[in-house]
């Protein structure tokens, strides 16, 4: 491993693009620091005060605790997130987008752009929900109103350039890595909470192999795939053949990823967040305390309600991705069949089934990750993390490998996943 490092840096072309990715990532981390002014650090305190079961609590982590610290990143790249979502589930709805994302590179360059313009719109109404809920009364006004909104969204509107920059010019998809940087800078506070906890060290060590078992099976599920083969026909054009060759479509378990988690963490921590905004807490007395306690972790029927939000969302997801009739009228116009299905409808009918089982076995993989954290509270509180951020950080990790080893096989050197 170290050795095929070493071998990578001594690629000037590599080493420049690892280098360059660094350093944005450096700007990242620390603009994540510098503070905007005129914000009211006891509300701030009521909407961190260690409940991370809220939408503030996953935009947090996501931003690398920027936004509790209400700096100029603090949004980080959640807005261009949910302009992405907005306009996939668009291109499905609306016929016209539906076109231009089939109209290859110039659609997808003109679909960008609108996801861009949609960041920014998004960037500024959370800006300005954040001015309602975190100003300083004293000092609310006009200017104090530009000077907090103003910042919130340049900052967003930089990380998305950041991002972009990281694509053209370095390793790596720079949105994910992006959050991939803000997650792991939790990371060292984590560990001073398990140390402060002062665990007993069977315990701890028994933590750490569970933590290093279940990153092995997110490893493993991430790479497994169902590969439905296909057969192309022999077909002759003027003097040359066509065709004949075998390959295979490939269906990847855990193909929707960290969306559902995404969705249906925010379904269940939207009224969890609307009680916040409105002074009740867990702790509160009254029908609100119980309804709180009845959204937030810790109870069976939150645990429950989740698994099954996720795994519905798993669905929904991979419908919207993943769909067998265009794959199957495409092989059809191709030349090509499965063994054994008549091209059209039967193998498009085949391509469902195979998917539908296996998106069951990734919905569960997915569920089960996600309300892992709540057993792992269970055993010791200080050892909590987050299966969506566990999620997030190998599936980037992976990503990014796979983009070092092909650049590294493209220089003819052997590559990190053999």
């Amino acid at each position: 491993m170290f050795r095929i490092l070493a071998d990578a840096w001594k690629i000037h072309d590599l080493k420049r693009k690892i280098l360059y990715t660094i350093l944005l990532l450096i700007i990242f981390r620390i603009g994540s620091h510098i503070p905007v002014p005129f914000v009211d650090k006891q509300k701030l305190d009521q909407l961190f005060g260690g409940d991370s079961n809220t939408l503030f609590g996953l935009a947090n982590i996501v931003s690398g605790r920027a936004l509790q610290q209400a700096t100029i990143f603090a949004m980080s790249i959640t807005p261009y997130i949910n302009a992405s979502i907005i306009m996939q589930l668009l291109t499905v709805a609306i016929p016209a987008l539906e076109r231009l994302a089939k109209e290859g590179e110039e659609g997808r360059k003109v679909i960008g752009q609108w996801t861009r313009y949609v960041t920014v719109v998004l960037a500024f109404v959370q800006a300005a929900g954040l001015y309602i809920g975190i100003a300083d009364p004293a000092q609310k006004g006009a200017l104090t109103f530009f000077t907090i909104v103003m910042p919130f969204t340049a900052g967003t509107a930089f990380l998305m350039w950041l991002g972009e920059q990281i694509n053209e010019k370095g390793i790596g998809n720079g949105i994910s890595l992006i959050i991939f940087a803000g997650i792991l800078s939790g990371a060292p506070a984590g560990i001073n909470a398990v140390i402060a906890s002062k665990t007993n060290y069977f315990l701890l060590a028994l933590m750490v192999i569970i933590a290093l078992a279940v990153v092995a099976f997110i490893v493993l599920m991430n790479n497994a795939e169902r590969r439905i083969p296909v057969q192309y026909a022999k077909r002759v054009v003027g003097r040359k053949m066509y065709g004949g060759q075998s390959t295979h479509i490939p269906i990847k378990v855990a193909m929707a990823g960290v969306m559902p988690i995404i969705f249906a963490v925010s379904l269940m921590a939207f009224p969890a967040t609307v009680a916040q905004m409105f002074g009740k807490t867990a702790a509160s007395a009254g029908f609100w305390g119980g309804f709180v306690k009845f959204v937030s972790p810790g109870n069976v029927m939150y645990s429950i309600i989740y698994f099954i939000l996720i795994v519905l969302f798993t669905f929904f997801y991979t419908e919207i991705q993943f769909n067998p009739i265009e794959i199957a009228n495409n092989m059809k116009n191709n030349g090509g069949f499965v063994p054994g299905i008549r091209p059209g409808r039967p193998t498009s009918d085949f391509i469902r089934m195979i998917l539908s089982r296996i998106t069951l076995i990734g919905a569960v993989f997915i569920a089960l990750i996600a309300v892992m954290p709540t057993l792992l509270t269970s055993i010791n509180p200080a050892f909590a993390f987050g299966g969506t951020s566990l999620l997030i950080v190998v599936g980037v990790a992976l990503e990014t490998v796979k983009q070092l080893e092909s650049q590294m096989l493209m220089r003819h050197y052997k590559g990190f996943l053999e």
